[in-house]
């Protein structure tokens, strides 16, 4: 009995550990096909080692950062490379957010104040009986 319990919990705390996991990479907006297209990556940034020697920041500033309009305008005949490359092909559309300014003015004078009162609330003591004997009542003012 100790034995399922136990397997239960272990279960349990690998099936949320790995949930939170899935949750951290899709909100980084990781999708499958970038997972698939890591060789493609390794195997560009071996060619951008060999043909120029870069690092491997550089060529991810070439690819992903400040170069990559500069890069992309030298060198396109690895369009198509360039294309194969994971964290590429994302639609902006999930991001594009708009605003629509209001043009009507409203002027202060238009705008109705109420009248401030100091007696918002007032108190009543409980009068049923459940609550006389309760340990849970409110502060009572002495």
């Amino acid at each position: 009995m100790q034995f399922k319990l136990l397997y239960l919990r272990v279960l349990s705390r690998l099936l949320s550990i790995s949930l939170s996991f899935v949750i951290l990479i899709q909100s980084f907006g990781v999708a499958l096909s970038d997972i698939s297209q890591i060789d493609e990556f390794i195997e560009h940034a071996q060619f951008h080692s060999a043909q120029y020697g870069d690092n491997v920041l550089v060529f991810i500033s070439k690819h992903y950062g400040d170069l990559k309009a500069e890069h992309d305008k030298e060198h396109q005949e690895e369009k198509e490379e360039h294309e194969k490359l994971p964290f590429q092909q994302h639609s902006q559309l999930s991001s594009i957010q708009y605003f629509v300014l209001n043009t009507e003015k409203i002027s202060v004078d238009a705008l109705a104040f109420s009248d401030f009162k100091a007696d918002n609330f007032r108190y009543l003591a409980p009068s049923s009986a459940l609550y006389s004997d309760s340990p849970f009542q409110p502060p009572r003012h002495f």
